[in-house]
């Protein structure tokens, strides 16, 4: 299905607020983000299967007006690896495709259905079907730029880092261009983390799990953005795997932003809630162009 989404008139700083509070507070005030986030200029195609199940679908956002080959997107939301669903995050799709990117924004695979590292296969199957079908819808086959936040981060670091996932799908890491991970869990150990463990439980290594054990000299560059004042997925994991991406000499800087917790960072990727944090403007230099943002800010640890 495509449609061609139209801009609405302009909004209230009191409904910011209130969109504000509500998404804070849980998922459904997504519905409520996406209504008052900018959508004009934007070309959406939804529903599009990268795979034989129901959740293995994405949806593509794209400028209406576009010249050459457009640097393509595939994005990972989170959700404890439990739930979520693409559409929610249509803000998020919209704002980067006005910026001049092909994005795909994908459903995965979840627990209780299925278990770790199956969402991760997943994420790899949906960067195939770019790498085979992005061309055709104005995007770039090569240099796919990963996007993840909180679980989602976890995924593209999986298959930024773990090059096994894309050999299976008959990839390379080659075929990858930059990444920018949003309060990923990159050096979590599963058993210690409750609400999540019975995900991973089945391993017999949990380092198998671990995004920051696969970190070598192949992987891709790498901008780790995270709230300092997020409780949910602590900043030391964007330090930690940066430290260790550097290390191996990987390109790459962790960003650190003031005030900011784990839903506020989403959320300023898209208007008009980018004055939360400058995530958006961070993350489209740095996919664009290579450039890391200036370091600044202190950290909770």
């Amino acid at each position: 299905m495509m449609r061609v989404i139209f801009s609405k008139k302009p909004l209230f700083l009191a409904l910011v607020l209130t969109v504000s509070l509500i998404i804070l507070q849980g998922c459904s005030g997504l519905d409520m983000v996406n209504a008052v986030a900018p959508d004009d200029g934007v070309t959406e195609t939804a529903g599009l299967s990268y795979g034989p199940h129901p959740r293995q679908t994405l949806d593509l956002y794209r400028p209406v007006e576009n010249s050459g080959p457009l640097p393509t997107i595939l994005f990972f939301y989170g959700g404890s690896w439990k739930g979520g669903h693409k559409e929610d995050y249509a803000f998020a799709g919209r704002a980067l495709a006005r910026a001049g990117f092909l994005v795909a924004v994908a459903d995965y695979r979840v627990y209780p259905e299925i278990a770790f590292p199956t969402f991760v296969e997943d994420g790899a199957k949906a960067v195939r079907w770019l790498a085979e079908n992005a061309d055709a819808h104005g995007g770039k086959t090569t240099d796919i730029h990963l996007i993840g936040h909180s679980a989602g981060a976890h995924i593209a670091a999986m298959i930024a880092l773990d090059g096994r996932y894309l050999e299976k799908e008959g990839l390379t890491q080659d075929v990858l261009g930059r990444w920018v991970g949003l309060a990923g869990p990159y050096a979590f150990y599963p058993s210690e983390i409750d609400y999540v463990s019975a995900i991973f439980q089945h391993l017999e290594d949990e380092n198998a799990a671990r995004p920051i054990t696969f970190v070598d000299g192949k992987s891709p560059p790498a901008l780790l953005l995270h709230g300092a004042d997020d409780e949910t997925v602590i900043p030391k994991h964007s330090r930690l795997l940066a430290a260790r991406l550097n290390a191996a000499g990987v390109p790459s800087v962790a960003r650190f932003y003031n005030g900011i917790g784990h839903a506020k960072l989403v959320l300023s990727l898209s208007e008009p809630f980018t004055g939360f944090a400058p995530a958006f403007f961070d993350t489209v230099r740095f996919l664009k162009t290579g450039a890391f943002p200036e370091i600044r800010t202190a950290m909770r640890q």
